[in-house]
C-alpha cells in the first residue's frame, strides 16, 4: 500500500507594517514559494495558517530585484496561489494531528504576531512532541520563541538552530525598526545558536526533528532537509 502523502503546514505572518506604520512589512514571498516548489515536488499536501487567519500581507522588499525570482514572479502572477495568501487559515482551525510537520516562514512582520500565539505554540508542541518536524526559516524562529513544551520547558532550549542573524539585520539596515534582536532572544532561551561565517549565504542546521534555516536564501535547503527528516521519522 502507498503511505498516506505527507502534510505541512506552512505559517505566514498577518502584520503589515513595523511599529512605525511608515515602513512596511509582511511575507518574505520567496521562503514560501521556495519551500512550496519542494513540497511540492515531492508530492506533500499543503496549508497556510496565520496568527489570525485571512491575509498575509507580502513583504515590499521581497517582491524587487533580486529577492523577487522565478518561483516568487509564478507565484503572483497565479490568482489561486495568491488566494491562498488571501485566505489563510487560523490556529484554531486546525488540528495539529492532520500534519506531519510545521514550516514558519520569515520576514519581519513575524516578529509582532508569531512568539505569543497560543495557538501556534500549541500545534508545534503537538507537532514536535510525537517526533514531527517543526522547522522555520529566517525570522520564522520567531515563532519558536516562546514555545514551551509540556515539561515547561522551552522548545529552543539546548538545540542546535539558526535563524536571521543581528548582522543581516544591520546589514538590511532595518536593526532601527526591528522590535526587538532575534538572535539575543534566542540565545536568552537557552538555544545553541550557530550562523555562516558570511551573511546572505544559504545555512542550515539540523537538530533530530528541528530543521532551522538562517536567511531567505536558505529557504530552498531547509526545506529539502525537512523532507529529508520526514522520510526518517
Amino acid at each position: 500500500m502507498p503511505s498516506m502523502a505527507k502534510r505541512i503546514l506552512h505559517v505566514v505572518t498577518n502584520t503589515a507594517h513595523y511599529d512605525d506604520p511608515n515602513h512596511p512589512t509582511g511575507l518574505w514571498l520567496a521562503e514560501l514559494t521556495h519551500a512550496w516548489d519542494v513540497f511540492e515536488g515531492n508530492g506533500f499536501q499543503q496549508t497556510i495558517l496565520s496568527p489570525s487567519g485571512g491575509l498575509s500581507p507580502l513583504e515590499p522588499r521581497s517582491l524587487k530585484f533580486p529577492n523577487y525570482d522565478k518561483t516568487a514572479k509564478a507565484w503572483t502572477a497565479n490568482p489561486a496561489r495568491m488566494s491562498l495568501l488571501e485566505n489563510t487559515v487560523r490556529p484554531d482551525q486546525i488540528n495539529s494531528a492532520d500534519f506531519d510537520a510545521i514550516y514558519f516562514t520569515g520576514g519581519h512582520g513575524v516578529m509582532y504576531d508569531f512568539p505569543d500565539n497560543e495557538g501556534l505554540q500549541r500545534i508545534t508542541r503537538d507537532i514536535f512532541e510525537r517526533g514531527g518536524v517543526v522547522s522555520s526559516v529566517c525570522h520564522g524562529y520567531c515563532g519558536l520563541l516562546n514555545t514551551k513544551l509540556s515539561d515547561g520547558s522551552y522548545l529552543v532550549a539546548g538545540r542546535n538552530m539558526t535563524g536571521f542573524t543581528w548582522r543581516e539585520e544591520v546589514l538590511a539596515r532595518v536593526n532601527k525598526l526591528v522590535p526587538y534582536n532575534a538572535e539575543e532572544e534566542l540565545k536568552k532561551r537557552g538555544a545553541l545558536y550557530k550562523k555562516a561565517r558570511l551573511p546572505f549565504v544559504s545555512y542550515t542546521v539540523v537538530d533530530a526533528n528541528l530543521v532551522t534555516g538562517q536567511n531567505p536564501g536558505s529557504a530552498k535547503e531547509t526545506a529539502k532537509k525537512v523532507v529529508t527528516a520526514l522520510g526518517q521519522s
